[in-house]
């Protein structure tokens, strides 16, 4: 069988799964508010898309145009390129139809040239005392390069002046959204019910006089929305004269230039001014060019204010307390009596954040390390921290300077708790560390007695509220022994280390996946039960997936949860017939690593940082570990079973990446997510003992 009939190409697989999300916000049974909010989960997906895959590719084509190669990649972008077109067309018709749904709820977003009176004139003085101050044209002369400063995370109005028997001037203005709402609501005129809003865009739209005249000379002038998207991706110096910081540093200003992949204009630009820019930003045959509509950056669609009725909004979801810690004075007594399994956002992260918070004044604990990756930007952890390393604990963190579009904030946080005292490290130099430990050394009767974090999720309280993880909290003391050797690993990565619990990439990941994978096909050459359940954010890697063929084609039975890219073709007759893949899209987002083997009726359970993927496997450190708390193991089953019975927000994953919503059939309506809050919310409203 040819490979192209064995793998979807990941790409094409990833903007399948974005089309899940705008599936969303088509979907009318979804609160109005929140289906203008999946327009703008949309959009920032596809930006991410073209700065990382598209640009990938690209540099595929031109590398193979230097060294000669086959036009395979050619043939992808094309493909790609087909795929976004058409997801532009829905996108854009059903933000006309959300439109239209906005306003039978009075609510009505405006254009400048919808304004009555009275609002042109609150208009312009809002614009003077709150927007001017923030507006610098760039002229778009000679002298001036664009690529050298046009940030891909922006907004730009280009300006077209012209006068009479004069050449046309071009200026672009940033539309300034750090530090103004990208919605502005308008006072109300005659009844209250009526809201409208608009666009910060049109807000300088309106007033571009005021912005321009005294210190230009033209008879018309207009404004048109542009957007860049930029690799980004970035080469880290190899002197060896600077640290990994400044590289860093210098790896960041080069994503600042990096060249354009995606150039979205207004549909009704000029074409002389289409092709001045295209000129002036230098973009190439290969680079995505379209037309749009007004309004680029629809990620800010995201922050959508609602300003009418709750209705229109999910209704809210409280975070639940965990009963596992209630009559223990400390968190460390609650862990001692048992393993404590966390599931964000359905409960409240503040538990993990009380737990670093103690250790940081406990006059027990001696030494903290956590791994950073990606936290808040007001960081209750990275507080606690520094208040521990003040007290005169050793606090040693692992800050991942490649976290992709983190490095910045990593960059700062590292030199905050350098500042503190706290021992920074950067780990590996050809390993991104991914994985998600938190690591707390107590002297208890004259013991060290180790307590751990094991996790599928960042350290980050605003992500903790919309995606979905698992933490485990233990003291198991081979697996704290373990997880105290992947820190030593980081530090010292020449040692030899063995992991007989956890699954470590690089060490052990791959074998011990392979292992387990191959153990439950033996089990079903041998006639006895066997089965794998998986719920992962990404299957890509070619090798794992050959593993998992070969098993469903001996008789293992394979189910699937997989969130975004899938390179497996489920279904298939004689490849994959015993293979069902499902993906769950939802006002959560599904984050959490998964894995299951029958292992003949001993179930194996583990929960990890890492996704079937190469990177992830071979070129991190990620972390997995067994559960082996009976308890935990099946709570941890029953919300698989909800997901995998979901009978509103799963799509079947097919060979044909069609998309389509699991037929529910005669049976219940079931929203696992949902079902999910209220099964914990059962447990943990039962006391003890019951």
């Amino acid at each position: 069988m040819s490979t192209d009939k064995l793998y979807e190409e990941k790409e094409l697989s990833w903007l399948s799964f974005n089309e899940r999300v705008l599936q969303e916000a088509m979907d009318k049974t979804v609160p109005l508010i929140e289906r203008i909010r999946f327009l703008g989960i949309f959009s920032s997906n596809q930006d991410e898309f073209f700065k990382v895959r598209v640009s990938e590719v690209k540099r595929r084509i031109l590398i193979n145009e230097v060294h000669g190669g086959d036009d395979e990649a050619k043939g992808l972008l094309r493909a790609i390129q087909q795929k976004v077109m058409a997801l532009g067309e829905a996108f854009d018709n059903t933000y006309k139809e959300l439109l239209i749904a906005l306003a039978r709820h009075n609510i009505f977003l405006v254009n400048e040239n919808q304004l009555s009176d009275n609002i042109q004139l609150w208009m312009r003085v809002f614009f003077k005392e709150k927007v001017l101050r923030h507006l610098i044209p760039i002229l778009l002369n000679k002298e001036v390069n664009p690529v050298k400063f046009l940030k891909d995370e922006y907004t730009y109005l280009a300006v077209e002046m012209k006068k009479q028997g004069q050449v046309i001037q071009y200026a672009l203005v940033e539309v300034p959204t750090d530090d103004l709402p990208r919605f502005v609501q308008l006072p109300s005129e005659g009844t209250r019910r009526k809201k409208q809003i608009i666009i910060l865009d049109n807000i300088i739209r309106f007033c571009l006089d005021d912005l321009f005249k005294g210190f230009f000379d033209y008879d018309e002038i207009a404004a048109y929305a542009v957007k860049l998207t930029r690799d980004a991706e970035y080469d880290l110096s190899d002197q060896l004269d600077l640290s990994l910081v400044d590289k860093m540093s210098d790896g960041l200003k080069q994503r600042l230039t990096a060249m354009p992949v995606r150039f979205v204009y207004e549909r009704e630009m000029p074409a002389a001014m289409i092709s001045f820019l295209k000129l002036k930003l230098q973009i190439s045959s290969y680079d995505a060019i379209m037309s749009g509509g007004r309004y680029h950056n629809f990620k800010d669609f995201i922050g959508f204010p609602n300003v009418g009725r709750d209705y229109l909004e999910n209704p809210k979801l409280p975070a639940l307390d965990c009963r596992d810690f209630d009559g223990f004075v400390n968190a460390f007594d609650a862990i001692t009596k048992q393993d404590i399994l966390l599931y964000y956002p359905y409960h409240k992260f503040h538990h993990f954040t009380e737990l670093v918070r103690q250790a940081a004044f406990d006059p027990a604990v001696s030494a903290i390390r956590i791994n950073i990756y990606r936290v808040a930007k007001k960081s209750r952890i990275i507080h606690s921290l520094v208040d521990a390393a003040n007290n005169g604990k050793k606090v040693t963190v692992v800050v991942e300077l490649r976290a992709r579009f983190d490095e910045a904030a990593n960059i700062d946080w590292a030199n905050v708790l350098t500042d503190a005292g706290v021992k920074v490290v950067f780990g590996v130099p050809s390993l991104k560390i991914h994985s998600k430990l938190c690591l707390i050394t107590r002297l208890e009767q004259g013991e060290a007695v180790r307590y751990a974090h094991i996790g599928t999720g960042n350290f980050n309280e605003k992500t903790a509220k919309i995606y979905t993880d698992f933490s485990l909290l233990t003291r198991n003391p081979d697996i704290t022994a373990e997880v105290e050797g992947v820190f030593e690993y980081i530090e010292y990565p020449y040692r030899r280390y063995k992991f007989n619990h956890l699954l470590v990439s690089p060490i052990n990941c791959r074998r011990q996946l392979y292992r387990l994978i191959d153990n439950e096909l033996t089990n079903a050459k041998a006639g006895l039960p066997s089965g794998i359940t998986l719920k992962i954010n990404n299957l890509v890697d070619r090798d794992l997936i050959n593993r998992l063929y070969a098993a469903g084609q001996a008789g293992v039975p394979i189910q699937m949860i997989i969130r975004g890219m899938c390179a497996l073709r489920p279904g298939v007759p004689g490849l994959s017939e015993n293979i069902r893949v499902i993906s769950i899209i939802d006002r959560f987002l599904e984050h959490p690593r998964v894995m299951v083997f029958h292992n003949k009726g001993n179930v194996q359970l583990y929960i990890s940082s890492a996704d079937w993927m190469s990177r992830n496997i071979d070129g991190r450190i990620e972390v997995g570990t067994p559960i082996y708390d009976d308890r935990l193991k099946q709570r941890i089953l029953d919300i698989l079973e909800l997901q995998l019975s979901d009978t509103t927000k799963a799509r079947v994953i097919d060979a044909e990446q069609q998309n389509l919503y699991v037929n529910r059939g005669n049976r219940r309506k079931i929203r696992s997510q949902v079902a999910t809050y209220d099964y914990l919310k059962r447990i943990e409203s039962t006391p003890h003992g019951q």
